[in-house]
């Protein structure tokens, strides 16, 4: 008996080995063993990347033919690494290195060798390839960026990294991948599908044919062509317009949400980062440090928002009653409020009304509004945190929620924030009054100001700011763009407000230098003071202009935030720049010939190069000042006049 179940135990045992193995080899075979399989060559055919067209159906970005080099490093055989490297144009040290990183990746899987080959490097080369085992020439394609303009819209693509090849295993060493922008944004929509051939190889490693006739090969899918908000020549005009300058645009559609124009001066040609010399150029933009060109003033600079903040101000004491259109104080070139320095005030004196106050910008107009908004409540924190969810219902405060892949928060105080800030120290609205006038800890990025712009032009409601507009075979865009957002303001409560605005560029107003004929304009000036450290010791540079405007001011087209780092005040440089963007999107031309001419021959470059301006900071660097004088935001003399 034992003899016999010692037999069965054998052949059952053999029976589970065998079932097991048929299991695997036969029904349930994986197809990455393919990839594993060194009798077999796996060849990628890379897609084309899809198309980038503007709102007007003006094609962007395309794509150019391109040849990499690749390297299996255990099917290497001696060669002649002379002609090998002159072919190429390297020296043998650039291929001994390049030749250890790709062992080290792996022996028996292809990797880049050399990317980027021109036509005519690919035709010298073709010819003698069959003298060099262990390379092969791979074509795929690059970006071709059909206009010189939009860098920081557009993006580039770049070899994906090994944290990013680890994350998706879709990519391998060497292939691209949208790094910034539009490109990285939609990387998924462009990319496309690789497609893929196996080959046979005989056992001297010779190829001798497609795997299996070629059942298990895959054709590439090109990727997807997307339309962006962006019209190309807004855009290209507002680059014009900041050259020499440094800030950021940003223009919106109010009834939609889609981005017009995103503009960060200074920038760069986008084609700078395509190719070959790609690596060279990115490493220059990189280590300059003073002009930034990489980074995007438009989504992450966070700025003083001065005094078109005013307008959040009057819109939260109008919504908690602390002041209706008819209220009024009378200005005396200060506001005074304790037992400090007074808040200068250069309205002109006089008494304000809320119109008033906005086309003026007085500054104790909207420090008292602020102050009774905060002191209504039983105590500071909580009047405060009344107050910031007001502002931040905007979208000012946190993220936007657009589908771009850079930006900042911001930032909105509340109670909390001060509670931290003042831990021995009973605080109150007029500990805080800077930030009636958009200074103090109040931060904004120029999106965020467009967006509260675009919400003030809706009379109290926006769209998640948007640079989609439609994607190759989808009906639709993400609903989050569709749905409007609205603010915690009650609609009746805007029209003052947009008449406030509209006066600014009526007779008395700080824009009234800055109309465009047939147009009616609701705008409004800034300027934020601009601070530095020199030695531990905080001093002030050129203030930054800022401006913002919508127009029509019924059923409006556009909305727009202008911020000129160094630029003056408000109506100096980020006004005119605004007037000239809205009649150039608007009408398609510029009447204001003059205003353009003075804007595009002003170099800011000298304010730029004074000592220590290129460490300036548009963030408050924590110290605390109860007084902000703010210099006029009226135009001098000689500029009143200027049409």
């Amino acid at each position: 008996m034992r003899p016999l179940l010692l037999l069965f135990s054998v052949i059952a045992v053999g029976l589970i080995f065998i079932s097991r193995l048929f299991y695997l080899q036969v029904y349930n075979a994986p197809s990455e063993n393919l990839f594993a399989d060194n009798a077999i060559r796996k060849v990628f055919d890379y897609p084309k990347r899809g198309y980038i067209y503007d709102r007007n159906g003006k094609l962007l970005v395309s794509n150019q033919p391109s040849y990499d080099v690749m390297i299996i490093p255990r099917e290497v055989e001696p060669l002649d690494t002379l002609e090998f490297c002159l072919l190429l144009k390297i020296d043998k040290a650039y291929f001994k290195k390049k030749y250890n990183k790709a062992y080290r990746y792996s022996p028996r899987l292809p990797s880049p060798f050399l990317s980027h080959l021109s036509k005519e490097d690919y035709a010298a080369l073709q010819e003698k390839m069959r003298k060099f085992d262990g390379f092969y020439i791979q074509k795929r394609s690059l970006r071709d960026y059909r206009t010189p303009i939009g860098a920081n819209v557009l993006g580039y693509i770049a070899e994906a990294n090994p944290s990013q090849i680890k994350k998706n295993p879709y990519y391998r060493q060497g292939d691209l991948i949208g790094k910034q922008g539009i490109e990285l944004s939609y990387e998924d929509e462009l990319k496309g599908i690789k497609g893929i051939k196996f080959i046979q190889k005989d056992r001297f490693n010779r190829d001798i044919g497609p795997y299996k006739n070629g059942t298990r090969d895959t054709i590439p899918q090109q990727g997807k062509d997307i339309t962006i908000t962006i019209d190309s020549e807004l855009q290209a005009y507002g680059e014009k317009l900041m050259q020499n300058k440094r800030g950021g645009i940003i223009a919106i559609e109010p009834a939609t949400g889609e981005i017009l124009s995103m503009i960060s001066a200074p920038n760069y040609n986008p084609n700078l980062l395509v190719g070959r010399v790609r690596s060279k150029n990115f490493t220059k933009l990189y280590n300059d440090t003073i002009s930034k060109p990489l980074f995007d003033r438009g989504l992450k600079a966070m700025y003083e928002p001065g005094s078109p903040f005013k307008t959040l101000i009057a819109l939260a004491a109008l919504q908690e009653g602390t002041i209706d259109p008819a209220t009024t104080i009378t200005c005396r070139g200060m506001y005074n409020y304790g037992g400090t320095k007074p808040m200068g005030c250069h309205c002109g004196n006089g008494n304000r009304d809320l119109l008033k106050g906005i086309a003026k910008s007085c500054n104790s107009y909207f420090a008292d509004a602020f102050r009774k908004t905060i002191d209504m409540y039983p105590n500071a924190k909580e009047g405060m945190d009344v107050w910031s969810k007001h502002i931040k219902s905007f979208g000012l405060g946190n993220y936007l929620g657009y589908d771009l892949s850079i930006g900042d928060k911001g930032n909105i105080p509340d109670g909390d924030y001060y509670n931290k800030w003042y831990p021995d120290f009973r605080w109150g609205a007029t500990t805080v009054i800077s930030n009636a006038i958009g200074q103090g800890e109040v931060l904004v990025t120029p999106i965020q100001l467009a967006n509260m712009t675009a919400a003030i032009a809706n009379r109290g409601y926006f769209y998640t700011p948007h640079i989609i507009k439609k994607i190759e075979g989808q009906e639709s865009i993400d609903k989050n763009f569709t749905i409007p957002k609205k603010t915690s303001i009650d609609s009746r409560h805007f029209e003052p407000v947009v008449q406030g605005l509209a006066d600014v560029y009526k007779r008395g107003g700080t824009a009234a230098f800055l109309k465009v004929p047939g147009i009616e304009i609701c705008g409004k000036t800034g300027t934020a003071e601009n601070f530095t450290k020199i030695n531990g010791k905080r001093v002030q540079l050129t203030d930054h202009s800022i401006f913002v405007a919508f127009a029509p001011k019924d059923n409006p087209k556009i909305a727009i935030a202008v911020f000129v780092e160094n630029g003056y005040y408000g109506a100096r440089w980020a006004g005119r720049i605004s007037s000239l963007m809205i009649e150039k999107y608007l009408k398609g031309d510029v009447s204001l010939k003059y205003m353009e001419k003075l804007v595009l021959e002003k170099s800011l470059e000298e304010e730029y190069a004074k000592p220590y301006s290129g460490e300036s900071f548009s963030i408050n660097d924590g110290t605390k000042f109860n007084v902000i004088e703010i210099p006029t935001e009226q135009p001098t003399e000689d500029e009143s006049g200027q049409e």
